[in-house]
């Protein structure tokens, strides 16, 4: 059966869809999420999706040179995973691009900690102030 045959029996819509895939590109802001289905060619890129998804004309502080991307929360390193222009999307595949942190998550945590240490010191601090006050107390009387 040639191309022209397939056209006829299957209908021009359903050979667009048998040579096309649904992926979705998904980027997450602090206050909310974008997440945009397209109906991209079999064979198209990581990449490819996320430039044709719109997401770096919306907002252009992505850097789609420097971005990473991901599968579902799988790095698209070029070490377990092909690079973002090197890897081939399948049927329901999310592209994941991923903000750059803007700490590192030792980091995160060591102010974390600073800060419970602060407010823990000022809590004792308090106790410390209170418990002074009704000691006054009990010998003023």
């Amino acid at each position: 059966m040639d191309e022209s045959d397939e056209s006829e029996e299957l209908g021009i819509d359903e050979i667009a869809k048998t040579r096309s895939i649904e992926v979705e590109v998904a980027y997450a802001l602090p206050e909310k999420q974008e997440l945009i289905t397209l109906l991209v060619k079999k064979g198209t890129t990581a990449l490819a999706a996320v430039l044709a998804s719109g997401l770096t004309t919306k907002y252009p502080q992505i850097n789609i040179k420097e971005a990473k991307m991901g599968i579902f929360s799988k790095l698209l390193d070029g070490k377990h995973l092909p690079l973002p222009n090197e890897y081939k999307l399948e049927q329901k595949d999310r592209v994941e691009v991923y903000r750059p942190l803007l700490i590192g998550p030792k980091q995160a945590r060591m102010e974390k900690v600073t800060k419970a240490r602060k407010e823990s010191a000022k809590e004792i601090a308090k106790a410390k102030e209170e418990h002074k006050v009704e000691l006054r107390k009990k010998r003023a009387k």
